[in-house]
């Protein structure tokens, strides 16, 4: 998958000597319509969107984005919905990639094979499925593969080197770096020096796999964590979306200004 839009943004942001900035937001959140108006404004700053299946038992996600989901959930959202909205996302945004964040209760329900055809046409770039962990994950992935839609591992602290090496071997076009043992949205226990040390053990098993980091980062963590490939930012996003229905403004407004803010930092 050379070729992909994901390859292409990381692309893009080495040759401008920056991290990719990745935005994370529940879809249907906290209206379809809202939901898409959200996608489509900071789409302007964000190098690539990553949209989450609201879920109402979700194990990695924090408060933050709890929330987010219950919003949705609360409004009627489905399968189908989250798929609309990156179709219609898509039709305006051709060339900015599009990555689904999900459980794979929900993906096995659906079925599979509906579920990875059902991406292709709506023209996801990218899977991210948090409970579907390596080597459990290889059939699925290989189906992903074959459909042009990049299945998104994941790493941890915790990893062993042995399989480290396999998961990075695996893996598509890019590799998600979950910085600390928490959920989402947390306090960054651990110090940014620390994070990148690790990152940079794992770039080193392949430099030409992309890897991202993701939990804890917020406009006061961003810029230290400048070197890595991605820097993925969700809590801060849907906390700003909380706030704003809480105080009655205007979401996307604040959203994007969230976002603008956030490049800024890493520019």
């Amino acid at each position: 998958m050379k070729n992909s839009l994901i390859n292409l943004s990381f692309k893009i942001a080495k040759k401008e000597n920056r991290p990719a900035l990745l935005t994370y937001t529940v879809a249907g959140d906290n209206t379809k319509k809202k939901s898409l108006e959200i996608l489509k404004s900071i789409s302007k700053y964000a190098d690539i969107c990553e949209l989450g299946f609201p879920h109402n038992t979700p194990i990695a996600d924090g408060g933050q984005i709890q929330t987010s989901s219950y919003r949705a959930i609360k409004n009627g959202i489905k399968i189908n919905d989250v798929f609309s909205i990156v179709s219609k996302f898509k039709k305006i945004k051709k060339k900015k990639p599009i990555i689904l964040m999900g459980y794979y209760n929900m993906i096995y329900q659906y079925n599979e094979n509906r579920f990875i055809k059902k991406c292709k046409k709506s023209k996801v770039d990218g899977l991210i499925v948090v409970d579907l962990p390596y080597p459990e994950n290889k059939t699925f992935a290989s189906k992903c593969k074959k459909n042009d839609i990049n299945f998104i591992q994941l790493i941890s602290p915790t990893t062993s080197k042995k399989r480290l090496k396999k998961i990075i071997q695996d893996s598509h076009d890019m590799i998600y770096y979950i910085s600390m043992l928490s959920t989402t949205g947390g306090k960054l226990k651990v110090s940014s020096k620390k994070i990148l040390e690790e990152f940079e053990k794992i770039k080193n098993f392949n430099k030409s796999k992309n890897v991202v980091i993701g939990f804890g980062i917020t406009e006061k963590t961003i810029k230290s964590l400048r070197k890595a490939d991605g820097l993925v930012v969700g809590s801060a996003i849907c906390k700003e979306i909380t706030n704003s229905i809480k105080r009655r403004q205007n979401v996307v407004i604040n959203v994007t200004n969230v976002v603008k803010s956030l490049k800024n930092k890493i520019k």
